[in-house]
This record gives structure tokens, C-alpha cells and sequence, in this order.
């Protein structure tokens, strides 16, 4: 009597990669990323805006953004502090992807405003615009 065949083995995620020390090699565990709908990047380098506003400006964003309702679900804002734009003229500089929306000169007030007609009713507002990347409105 031929012995029944033995179940096909689960498939199974990829091994993690590893990182290895001197002395160590640990497994590299893979980051994670709520979805969200745009990403809104800060450039808070010192060349862009030396006193620090930018800064200020990201650390009240949290708030904003939660007000807005924006903190979760199918609108939700990403945002991230950059070291460095390389466009250091007319800081605070905010990047809003994907939209390919460049702000310029973005004080506490023209966030609000950023945060209300772009990130909540998709205009963007076209007079704090510096540059507009391919995947956004026309200029």
C-alpha cells in the first residue's frame, strides 16, 4: 500500500531580511504606514526659515489637521518634516503630494487657509504658489 501523499506545505511571507551588528544579526522588521490621501511635506531647514517658524508651523499642524478632520479615514494628511527643499527663498516652504503643489512664505494664517481650500475643498490657492509639479492643476 502506497502511502497517502502528505499535505502541500502553507505558503508563506518571505523571509524578513536581516541586519547584521559585529557581533548580531536580528531580523529587520518592515515599517508601516496608515493609508492617507496626501502627503504634506515642511521644509524646516534653518536656510529656509532661520527663526525657527517653520518649526512652529509644523507643531501646529497635528491641531490643524485634526480639526479639519483630517487626522483620519479616507482624507487623512500625512506630514513629515524635510531638512532641506534646496528652494531657500521665501520660507516657510510646504510641499502637498501628490499634488505636486509647492507653497511658499506659508505663515500660520496661509496654512489655515491651505488646509481649508486645498486639503479640504481641492483648490489650491493659487497666489502662495511657487511651483506646480506634473501631477497637479495648471498655474
Amino acid at each position: 500500500m502506497t502511502p497517502a501523499p502528505s499535505p502541500a506545505p502553507e505558503a508563506s511571507a518571505p523571509p524578513a531580511p536581516l541586519a547584521t551588528t559585529a557581533n548580531t544579526t536580528t531580523a529587520v522588521v518592515r515599517p508601516r504606514i496608515g493609508s492617507y490621501r496626501r502627503h504634506l511635506l515642511v521644509c524646516t531647514g534653518p536656510r529656509c526659515a532661520p527663526e525657527g517658524e517653520a518649526q512652529t508651523l509644523f507643531d501646529s499642524l497635528g491641531d490643524k489637521l485634526k480639526a479639519a478632520g483630517l487626522h483620519e479615514g479616507d482624507l487623512r494628511v500625512k506630514r513629515s518634516r524635510v531638512g532641506c527643499f534646496a528652494a531657500c527663498k521665501g520660507g516657510p516652504v510646504v510641499c502637498v503630494q501628490p499634488d505636486g503643489t509647492w507653497y511658499y512664505n506659508v505663515t500660520p494664517g496661509h496654512m489655515d487657509r491651505i488646509v481649508t481650500e486645498h486639503l479640504v475643498g481641492g483648490r489650491v490657492v493659487q497666489e502662495l504658489v511657487f511651483h506646480q509639479g506634473p501631477s497637479g492643476a495648471a498655474l
